[in-house]
């Protein structure tokens, strides 16, 4: 009896290293062919399924609920933890009307386009359409980044913000849709503000206690290095379980909480942040491989149609909509709003909101599943797959910036307002072969010491950086992104920053607006001609400025480059700057030839009609007699006649 336990859990122990190396390794190979991950892991999933060449039986939803649930709340802490506080001071109004508003706007848009097509009654409908309604978390943290792409600030804290405070909406629509429909008494719409009031007013409340409560804790607690992470897991947890025990939205609360606690000074952060990052990988490919086992593919043939309409009518009809009434009041641009309303990314969050009416015990709860299932698949292979190159097409992508090649991070105990940085000095990099009083260094950055063939450079012999010195420095979290720039190298992997063109000229920002307006020819107002380029971009785009934000001049736009101690240092011209520049300048270029074409057409039609009709011809104002003109030359008649 113990020689077979001990088998069955070798085989056991064996699959399950086998499956994380697997996808590791077809995660590797798909960011080559630009495949999203996660769609990657997906099928990876239904492959080692039942009717795969893996042919493992799975189909304990209960076990794929609880599973589930961990994996998205530590997906959720990690990204609360590595979301700043600017970034959610510029976002949070935007993103929580996207995550209420929004949420409620898609499900009803998804759910009435799935009753009048199919022969679903309306609470059945609206169900469909609030599961499906939330975005992921996973996807949209994971797929913004997959590619190494940069997107204007707003616009990408706003959608990682509102994909980790949108599902406790989702969860009470379809928790509430469920008791309809399972329910013969029904709920009323006093128990549903109940149920939604409980589930965020704890969540709130306990995610904010929970991340004050873990950063006071580890930093006082003096444990051994390994430990600290692995006590931050355990936190997340315990935040998690006694939220959702109390009836509150765990998953709000441990986003909550990561927020909170990754913007506090912690003893260990960098061992922190790299070891959850780990974790968090790991949790999206159990969960996503998972939810790949528990489908049976061909239980899905029956429900394709309804899942094709669903997918449609929530890709190209409610998240549009949705996008625009939610952000139209925060003066976001077209652009913007397409690019927003396109990354509504759908990814295991309505495949694991499925699993409730399945639980509940819905007649045809499968059907829930099996649709969103469906959605999710046809959200990640043409929203994923088409991330860049929609923000290429609306130029909502700026240069990256990556972390210095080399870089090596120093703990200093959490009392002290400083990072210990050391670097490697890439060749290319600004800093080699510059004079070390020449360099660029934020003004509270010092270097501390310099090696050099294994040997300390005497202060006093200190005179230049060479390629390979080891540059060891101190600098305010807050001015290490412009600490890196003089020590990463122009080119990386062989992208230029430059890539991603944002301007067709670029100026420092203490230029005046005058010479710019004179060299130029941009409208300008007098008063503001002797201002600098850096205070009229501040002065017009106010707190939060960040790389990519434009202000329009006539035909032309000045936009922010670069931004360093929140101060605007570089700014760009772009000589076209309206809508139809930002969209693509050869598709409206053709739309502009397709227009002058059409006006053509119709002054024909129009003259034809006068000429059928037998219409006078228009009126004209006779200008005075010129009396400067030749002899005999008649000053009111048309040019044009003979």
């Amino acid at each position: 009896m113990l020689e077979n336990l001990t088998f069955g859990a070798e085989h056991i122990i064996l699959l399950m290293g086998g499956l994380l190396i697997i996808s590791i390794l077809a995660g590797a190979l798909s960011s080559r062919v630009g495949a999203p991950l996660l769609l990657v892991f997906l099928v990876l999933g239904m492959l080692l399924g039942e009717e795969g060449p893996g042919g493992i039986e799975f189909d304990d939803f209960e076990a794929a609920y609880t599973i589930g649930s961990l994996a998205l709340a530590m997906i959720l802490f990690d990204g609360g933890f590595r979301t700043p506080m600017s970034a959610l001071r510029l976002s949070w109004k935007p993103a929580g009307v996207l995550a209420t508003v929004g949420v409620l706007i898609t499900a009803v848009i998804t759910g009435l386009c799935a009753y009048f097509v199919f022969d679903f009654g309306w609470f059945y409908a609206f169900t469909i359409g609030a599961v499906v309604a939330s975005t992921d978390a996973a996807a949209v943290f994971l797929l913004l980044h997959q590619h190494g792409m940069e997107l204007r600030r707003r616009v990408s804290s706003t959608l990682e913000v509102e994909s980790g405070v949108n599902d406790p909406m989702a969860i009470f629509l379809t928790i509430v849709l469920v008791q309809v429909l399972t329910q013969e008494r029904g709920v009323t719409l006093l128990e549903s503000a109940t149920i939604f009031i409980t589930h965020m007013g704890l969540g709130g409340v306990i995610g904010v206690l929970g991340g004050m409560l873990l950063a006071w804790a580890i930093n006082r607690l003096k444990l051994a290095s390994g430990l600290y992470p692995v006590f931050v897991v355990a936190a997340t947890l315990v935040i998690f379980g006694g939220t959702q025990s109390l009836h509150g939205s765990g998953w709000f609360a441990v986003y909550l909480a990561g927020i909170v606690a990754g913007n506090r000074r912690l003893r260990a952060s960098k061992l922190i942040r790299r070891f959850h990052d780990g974790i968090a990988w790991i949790c999206q490919i159990v969960m996503f491989v998972m939810l790949g086992l528990l489908v049976t593919p061909t239980r899905l043939l029956p429900d394709i149609g309804e899942a094709a309409v669903v997918a449609f009518a929530l890709m190209f009809v409610a998240r549009p909509v949705a996008v625009a009434v939610s952000l139209l009041p925060f003066r976001f641009s077209l652009r913007e709003m397409i690019f927003i309303a396109w990354v509504g990314l759908r990814g295991a969050v309505p495949i694991f909101l499925a699993i409730i009416p399945v639980l509940g015990g819905v007649e045809g709860g499968l059907v829930f599943f099996n649709i969103a299932f469906l959605v999710v698949l046809a959200s990640l292979v043409l929203q994923g797959w088409s991330i860049p190159w929609v923000a290429r097409v609306l130029g909502i992508q700026v240069p990256s910036r990556p972390e210095a090649e080399g870089r090596l991070d120093i703990d200093l105990p959490q009392q002290l307002d400083r990072d210990v940085i050391g670097y490697r000095v890439a060749t290319g990099s600004p800093a080699a072969g510059r004079l070390v009083t020449a360099l660029e260094m934020p003004r509270r950055a010092r270097i501390l010491t310099v090696l050099r063939d294994n040997t300390v450079v005497p202060r006093e012999k200190l005179l230049a950086l060479e390629a390979g010195d080891v540059v060891l420095t101190i600098c305010p979290p807050e001015e290490t992104f412009r600490l890196d720039r003089q020590f990463e190298p122009r080119a990386r992997n062989g992208r230029h920053r430059e890539d991603v063109r944002l301007a067709d000229f670029v100026f420092p920002a203490e230029i005046t607006m005058g010479s710019v307006a004179q060299e130029y020819g941009l409208p300008v107002p007098a008063r503001d001609l002797p201002l600098k380029l850096g205070e009229w971009m501040t002065a017009r785009l106010g707190a939060g400025i960040s790389v990519g934000d434009a202000c329009r001049l006539g035909e032309c736009a000045l936009i922010v480059v670069d931004v360093a101690e929140h101060k605007v240092r570089q700014v760009g011209l772009r000589l076209e700057a309206g809508e139809e520049a930002e969209f693509g300048e050869g598709f409206f270029e053709h739309l502009r030839q397709l227009r002058h074409e059409a006006d053509a057409t119709l002054r024909r039609l129009r003259e034809r009609l006068r000429v059928r009709r037998a219409l006078p011809p228009p009126r004209r104002t006779i200008p005075a007699p010129d009396v400067d003109a030749a002899p005999g030359a008649n000053p009111g008649a048309d040019p044009r006649e003979p």
